[in-house]
């Protein structure tokens, strides 16, 4: 294969993409240059590519929300092709970067949201030299900007004489060198670093360049008038790109900040739908309908200047999402919601807490989890693609697309292609939209080795989803689902179906390969978990063992410590007694639980007691509130050195009903 930076230095000194006038073949794809059309000049369409952070697949009327409303996104819907299998990563930057550069993230590299983090240099070693002892696989590190020695599809059109803009939200690298001008556009509205914006209201806190302190951002988004919005300020600088460009072809990037965090909202519209509730009973968090009403007011003023400027029909204009809707952030007991009352967003969880109260930002079902997870409740967004005269409005495709398909489509649409020696993983899905052909590729897939690590492969109705170690809530290394029959992914059948199961690994195995796919690696330096005692286990240098009837624990340094996910899945209050005894560790003994999956202990999540220190037995009793489910327990006895005795562990509701008992008889 060329070498990439040799690529990008051709491909910029003239040798750019020209018109070809077949689609782009099935993943993957080598593009050579194609010859031209007999010297006929083509009317090339302007490109406008409308991506919303956060936005889920059931985040709008369009797609059958009976709580948010979106009259412009429907109205969208009546004049484009509406896409009912359409696939992003479960993060933003991942998707953000296979859509400028058609290539999977296996890849290119950027694997996870990381690119408001300082770049690595570029000798790095992909794997991190020492990770914890508990760890038995060692992850590589996902890049934190997209390589300037790809060559983007918006270089492409630049290069073909297109104007382009790029406004909104970026997260793509935090350094100059990184930033979207580098990366094909003429003109920007942006600022570093993400992922959020600044502010959504003026002033937004973005600081002159070399002038910036550590709490504030640099690029070159100004301020407007106090209280000015972001969605609003950033669709009125688009919009007056393409008023200024419109007599000639052009490519905008309108990569809104709604609906990601910090979720600032325009009070008078979350106010009525505050009183307003659905009548599926899923969705109801007056923020995020907020959000999404001036998300969908940005999209009709876009709609409404393509018309005004008689741009409509000349003009591709493409509406889609960077990952799945946001299920977990802003919930009671999550570190968001526990910040001091003197941080600088402590205001916004007391905005948070006035008009959502409990409500995590959306609810995606039918569809499982959410953002940050490989189920579809992370990976399946919204897509949206109008094309006046050759795309037949008002029509619905489960065509399977994901974004290194725009890349290619994009350019095909407008008759390029991309500089030879530029690997393309996606496929064109022009016939899909003139209607005139189907995909051809055997199967998309989603690399994603963060959080809770797996690969997915989607193909026809079948989707399978393989992880590389078993995780808690997660014990299956292997996941299958007939989306077609279980949109909810509620029934494993991969012990049901192994022949399907042993089909799509091979896929999965060919895709590493082709991509060269960054796998786990063994750690060196693991060491086996300890043994559980009725599903408790040591932490750090602690040591347990169970002796006449008691859990005894002993630690030379450090502190005593040990946990447990062996827990009911229950919600709270919840009240913990711990019955022990000890004659030397008295130092203070902590609580800690967690509603994660996996299972995650911090200071916000934990309550202190007192031990005595008398070698008598004695009760301690914690009362907590988890937020949802309880999914796992740590206990700190004491946190200096020593030796303690539990004789049992009670976990109750309030009025003292049990809801498990730990005893350690043999």
């Amino acid at each position: 294969m060329p070498d990439p930076q040799e690529t990008r230095r051709a491909f910029l000194g003239g040798i750019g993409a020209v018109a070809v006038g077949a689609a782009c073949r099935a993943w993957p794809v080598r593009l050579a240059h194609a010859a031209g059309q007999g010297g006929q000049k083509r009317s090339k369409p302007n490109i406008i590519l409308f991506l919303v952070d956060d936005m889920g697949w059931m985040d709008s009327s369009a797609y059958g929300s009976k709580y948010y409303r979106t009259p412009q996104m429907e109205r969208l819907a009546r004049q484009a092709m509406r896409f009912t299998d359409a696939y992003a990563l479960p993060l933003c930057s991942p998707t953000r970067a296979s859509i400028l550069s058609g290539q999977y993230s296996a890849r290119h590299g950027v694997t996870s949201a990381t690119g408001h983090r300082p770049p690595a240099p570029a000798d790095a070693p992909r794997y991190v030299a020492k990770v914890a002892t508990n760890r038995r696989l060692v992850y590589a590190n996902s890049k934190n900007y997209l390589d300037p020695k790809i060559v983007t599809f918006p270089e492409v059109l630049r290069k073909a004489g297109y104007r382009t803009g790029h406004f909104g939200k970026w997260h793509l690298g935090l350094t100059p060198p990184h930033w979207p001008d580098k990366q094909g556009f003429d003109v920007t509205w942006h600022c570093a670093p993400d992922p959020g914006p600044p502010s959504y209201f003026s002033p937004y806190g973005v600081a002159a360049k070399g002038k910036a302190t550590a709490r504030q951002k640099v690029g070159n988004i100004t301020d407007g008038p106090k209280g000015e919005y972001i969605t609003d300020r950033l669709t009125d600088e688009a919009l007056k790109f393409i008023e200024a460009n419109k007599d000639r072809p052009f490519y905008v990037s309108l990569w809104q900040y709604g609906v990601h965090g910090p979720w600032g909202h325009k009070e008078a519209y979350t106010r009525q739908h505050a009183k307003r509730t659905d009548p599926r009973g899923k969705q109801g968090n007056p923020i995020m309908a907020s959000m999404l009403q001036s998300i969908d007011e940005s999209l009709g003023r876009l709609l409404d200047t393509l018309d005004e400027l008689d741009l409509a029909d000349r003009t591709l204009l493409i509406f889609y999402s960077d990952n799945g809707g946001n299920t977990h952030s802003n919930l009671p007991g999550s570190r968001q919601m526990k910040i001091p009352p003197k941080h600088p967003r402590y205001a916004q969880v007391l905005d948070w807490k006035k008009w959502a109260g409990q409500k995590p930002p959306t609810n995606n079902a039918p569809l499982r989890e959410g953002k940050g997870r490989i189920y579809e409740g992370g990976v399946r967004v919204p897509l949206m693609v109008r094309w006046p005269g050759r795309v037949k409005p008002g029509t619905t495709t489960d065509a399977i697309v994901g974004p290194t398909d725009l890349y290619p489509t994009i350019l095909e649409a407008v008759g390029l292609a991309p500089p030879e020696g530029h690997v393309v993983d996606g496929e064109s899905f022009l016939p899909v939209l003139r209607g005139t052909g189907t995909l051809k590729r055997e199967a998309l897939f989603l690399w994603f080795p963060h959080i809770v690590p797996a690969v997915a492969v989607r193909q026809d109705d079948w989707k399978l989803i393989r992880r590389f170690e078993p995780q808690p809530n997660y014990p299956d290394l292997l996941e299958l689902y007939n989306l077609k029959a279980d949109i909810g992914e509620t029934t494993n059948l991969a012990k049901d179906k192994p022949a399907k199961v042993k089909e799509l690994n091979a896929l999965i195995d060919r895709f590493v390969k082709e991509t060269g796919a960054a796998l786990p690696k063994p750690n060196p330096a693991y060491r086996p978990p300890p043994p559980s005692h009725a599903g408790w286990q040591a932490r750090q240098e602690c040591r347990l063992a169970v002796s006449e009837g008691l859990l005894v624990m002993e630690a030379a340094k450090g502190r005593l410590s040990m946990l447990t996910s062996a827990v009911p899945a229950v919600a709270g209050p919840l009240r913990l007694t711990l019955r022990m005894r000890t004659g030397k560790a008295g130092r203070l003994g902590i609580v800690y639980w967690s509603s994660t999956n996996p299972p995650r202990f911090a200071r916000e999540r934990r309550r202190d007691f007192q031990p005595k220190a008398d070698g008598q037995w004695h009760d301690y009793t914690v009362t907590f509130q988890p937020v949802g489910k309880l999914t796992g327990l740590r206990l700190d006895p004491s946190i200096s050195p020593g030796r303690i005795e539990v004789q049992s562990i009670r976990l109750a509701k309030p009025d003292g009903t049990a809801v498990k008992t730990w005893t350690f008889a043999k």
